[in-house]
């Protein structure tokens, strides 16, 4: 959204509004079409599913806002870990979760920020090799400021200032150790690669089965 805030603390018209006033804002920039979506902070979740309606009307087509943990902040715990359709009264979504790794008794959520940050570089790798044997791709994320130690700090509670700058002078070496290590691609190229995507539209794989939305009622 244009304001970055989370997507349950918006009304619905001020989501709608945001979507299509910052999908405009960047086709007009970028000129090309805006396929994709993530939410601030993963904020989708069960008390907001109701976006997804406005994804579906403001002709996005993959979406990755639905993070398959339990969370504080986000997280539908019980979503599925691979990409998969979501079906609306609208039409469709590819949806494209942030990854997880199974360990015993839990799902770590291994994507990419914070959890690329906080936990030693090891876990990451063993985490991308994981998931990748499961025959899934590694949906990774990170932000520019996480490779900035310079940053100005904010004043804020303990647990926002672990979280937010915790090891970020050790991020970009990193991130150089990892685009070392491993091959990536814009999520666009990973899902049409995957069948999920064809020609700039959801497409229907054959293996897909019904839409995976179980989850979402």
């Amino acid at each position: 959204g244009y304001s970055h805030r989370l997507v349950y603390e918006q009304a619905p018209a001020e989501f709608r509004e945001e979507t299509l006033r910052s999908k405009a804002l960047l086709e007009d920039q970028a000129q090309v079409p805006v396929l994709g979506y993530r939410a601030a902070s993963y904020s989708i979740t069960r008390r907001s599913l109701w976006a997804l309606d406005t994804l579906v009307e403001a002709g996005f087509v993959y979406d990755s806002s639905i993070f398959p943990v339990r969370h504080d902040i986000y997280g539908i715990r019980d979503a599925p870990r691979a990409p998969h359709l979501i079906q609306r009264e609208g039409g469709r979504l590819v949806e494209f979760p942030p990854s997880t790794a199974c360990v015993p008794g839990m799902r770590l959520p291994v994507a990419g920020g914070g959890y690329f940050r906080i936990f030693p570089y090891g876990v990451t790798r063993w985490a991308v090799r994981r998931v990748n044997a499961e025959g899934l791709p590694f949906n990774f994320y990170l932000h520019p400021w996480e490779i900035d130690p310079g940053q100005p700090r904010v004043r804020t509670n303990w647990l926002s200032r672990f979280r937010h700058y915790t090891n970020l002078a050790r991020c970009e070496a990193r991130l150089k150790q990892l685009l070392g290590d491993f091959q990536f691609a814009p999520t666009r190229e990973v899902l049409e690669a995957q069948g999920w995507i064809r020609d700039g539209h959801v497409a229907v794989r054959d293996d897909a089965g019904a839409p995976s939305d179980a989850y979402l009622q």
